[in-house]
């Protein structure tokens, strides 16, 4: 597959991430738990959108001949994966903080936009 193929997926993978942790985050922050009809799509959509970064990313690592050993950056987005992946029991189980976690999910992807782009270490 070409290297564009990846990088759409790998992006539209963190639109859905971002996107199903606002609903999540908007949900709970306007009083609502974790009972509610669209929480399995929303569910579904996140983990979708992390197996789509997951495997484009590895697929753009491959285009760029990244095979052999991964450079630090690398490492600092895979916990970054990390962390988005786990902040849904986070949001429900600290609803107080919904606010917070909400506003680090844009950080962090900022945070691994910009480890792609410069590739700093």
């Amino acid at each position: 597959m070409p290297y564009e193929f990846y990088l759409v997926l790998h992006l539209l993978g963190v639109f859905m991430i971002v996107g199903s942790l606002s609903a999540m985050s908007v949900h709970v922050m306007g009083g609502g738990n974790r009972n509610y009809p669209a929480r399995k799509l929303v569910g579904a959509v996140h983990g979708a959108g992390l197996l789509f970064v997951l495997v484009a990313g590895f697929g753009l690592l491959a285009r760029l001949g990244l095979v052999q050993g991964m450079p630090t950056w690398v490492i600092v987005k895979l916990v970054i994966w990390l962390i988005l992946g786990g902040i849904p029991a986070l949001i429900y189980r600290k609803a107080k903080f919904a606010k917070l976690f909400w506003l680090c999910t844009f950080l962090f992807a900022g945070a691994a936009a910009y480890l792609g782009v410069y590739k700093p270490f």
